[in-house]
């Protein structure tokens, strides 16, 4: 019931959608979101928890954070659930988005195969980077505009390496994250990801994974999601009422502990920090 619509035939989807919700009594929250908050199970698990506590059906598209904000600028979701700060920013300026608050963080990490042909294990993002390029090793990159391939890009710069686009080892999938690890996988490159993903990746190969965790802990990795309700005075179709409802909802008490009592292999994927 969840996700309604992926990447692909996205006009015909919302057509369905619209058919269906007409039809429908309960009412639905649509929602724009990045990739991670779907590939983790996370929403899959809160959605049926906020509609036994609201009434409120929660149906979502997994897209890169880029697209997600594009959906909100078009009219086309009620709100957007997202991790890129510096493009929501931008976004709350241009007076598309009300309401915007912290949720829940994680970090991101690099990842590669356990031999490490890099050598990058343990040292900072800014070595790693640049030992990568260096060396020529091949890198996956999400390369659609979502809030991981937006950090990825600023990774690159603090290093001092341009990106990379035109090397034949630099892979740009235009993929969500699962996918662009698995090809990452398959080159036996590396690639950065964030913690959640990786742990349900780790998750699917129960705990034995082909790529695992090389560099972590550096602040440059800070991975923060909020939300935002679509402004409604640029909207004037948007269920404001449903999106401010889901933003009381997560940032309560109660949405704060759902959230860290969400786990794979006994790991926690993301941690609250509602203000």
């Amino acid at each position: 019931m969840g996700r309604f619509f992926k990447r692909t035939s996205l006009v015909l989807a919302f057509i369905a959608v619209f058919a269906a919700c007409a039809a429908a009594e309960t009412p639905v929250l649509r929602m724009a979101t990045t990739t991670s908050t779907d590939n983790t199970g996370l929403l899959d698990y809160l959605a049926p928890l906020f509609k036994q506590d609201t009434g409120i059906e929660l149906q979502w598209v997994a897209v890169g954070t880029g697209n997600a904000l594009a959906l909100g600028r078009n009219c086309d979701v009620d709100m957007l659930f997202v991790h890129d700060p510096e493009s929501e920013e931008e976004y709350m300026k241009g007076g598309y988005g009300v309401d915007r608050k912290q949720v829940m963080y994680n970090d991101f990490v690099i990842i590669g195969p356990e031999d490490d042909p890099a050598g990058i294990k343990d040292k900072s993002v800014k070595e790693a980077m640049s030992a990568i390029a260096s060396k020529k090793i091949p890198f996956t990159s999400r390369g659609d505009k979502s809030g991981t391939h937006m950090k990825e890009l600023s990774l690159w710069k603090a290093a001092g390496v341009p990106v990379p686009e035109k090397e034949q080892w630099y892979i740009q999938t235009g993929q969500g994250m699962i996918q662009t690890i698995n090809i990452a996988a398959e080159h036996s490159g590396y690639t950065l990801t964030d913690r959640g993903t990786f742990i349900k990746y780790e998750d699917n190969y129960k705990g034995n994974p082909p790529l695992v965790i090389l560099v972590e802990g550096d602040e440059a990795l800070l991975n923060q999601y909020s939300v935002i309700a679509v402004n409604p005075e640029r909207c004037k179709e948007v269920h404001y009422d449903l999106a401010t409802k889901f933003i009381e909802w997560v940032t309560s008490p109660r949405g704060q502990q759902l959230i860290a009592d969400f786990k794979l292999l006994g790991k926690q994927l993301f941690f609250p920090n509602a203000k």
